[in-house]
């Protein structure tokens, strides 16, 4: 068994050490992250410049790898050749931050995720809510191994894969795990604007961090509530019920 284990936090991710760790105790697990922050970065994808991906010693000895590309990249290169096993899980994370509700369309962390399952290989997205004090993140990392296990062991259906996010709580004062749905995420973005010393614009997009409606049953209301929330998501985004509304638009009479 090979688990894969990337970020999109990179190589110096202080969640990094404590997650090979605990995921070596399940299986042989690889590292293969980029070599610098990528969050919020969506799912890129690079196609019109060159990517490297250079082998390193990871501190317990094994081989590592860190990249120029994206998080989704660094799966990509992965399954596509640079390591030779085909590995039977990828693990991304712990996010520096929690990935719930509309995050999951920015997250690099989820991003790595999918482009594994695009590829055919279970995986799971684990993020955590900020601070965690003295940023340990071994207790976590350690739930994050039971439950690549319990992947392992049962699988996960086609197109599917589970993003967890952890509560910034001392894991002593965690209450429990609750299966959730994506919540609704409220964003506080705010437009700053600047004049460089040529005179010309140039724009930051500030404001606040996220908050969230905390309905009962959502990741947004498990975590709040130091629940770890694990949220099951599909690749297919297909609004199925739209459909029957769409078929009352009469939409075959635009042609």
């Amino acid at each position: 068994m090979l688990i894969l284990l990337t970020n999109d936090d990179g190589h110096t991710s202080p969640a990094l050490p404590p997650m090979k760790s605990a995921l070596d105790n399940v299986a042989e697990t690889l590292i293969f992250t980029p070599d610098k922050n990528w969050s919020a970065s969506g799912h890129p994808k690079t196609m019109h410049k060159l990517l490297r991906a250079d082998a390193y010693e990871w501190e317990d000895g094994s081989t590592a790898y860190k990249s120029s590309g994206a998080p989704p990249d660094c799966v990509a290169l992965a399954l596509l050749g640079v390591i030779e096993a085909r590995p039977d899980l990828i693990v991304s994370g712990i996010n520096l931050g929690a990935n719930m509700g509309y995050d999951v369309f920015y997250s690099g962390t989820v991003a790595a995720a999918v482009e594994s399952v695009i590829h055919g290989i279970p995986a799971i997205a684990f993020s955590s809510a900020q601070p965690v004090e003295n940023d340990d993140y071994t207790a976590r990392g350690k739930f994050a191994a039971r439950l690549a296990g319990r992947v392992l062991e049962n699988d996960l259906p086609a197109a599917t894969l589970l993003n967890v996010n952890f509560p910034a709580a001392n894991w002593d004062k965690v209450q429990g795990v609750a299966l959730t749905r994506l919540g609704p995420r409220v964003y506080q973005d705010e437009l700053v604007r600047r004049k460089d010393p040529r005179g010309r614009n140039y724009y930051w997009i500030g404001g606040h961090p996220p908050t969230g409606v905390p309905d009962h049953g959502t990741d947004i209301w498990a975590v709040e509530n130091n629940l770890v929330s694990i949220t099951p998501l599909s690749l297919d985004l297909t609004a199925h019920r739209m459909i029957e509304e769409l078929k009352r638009w009469k939409l075959e009479d635009l042609l």
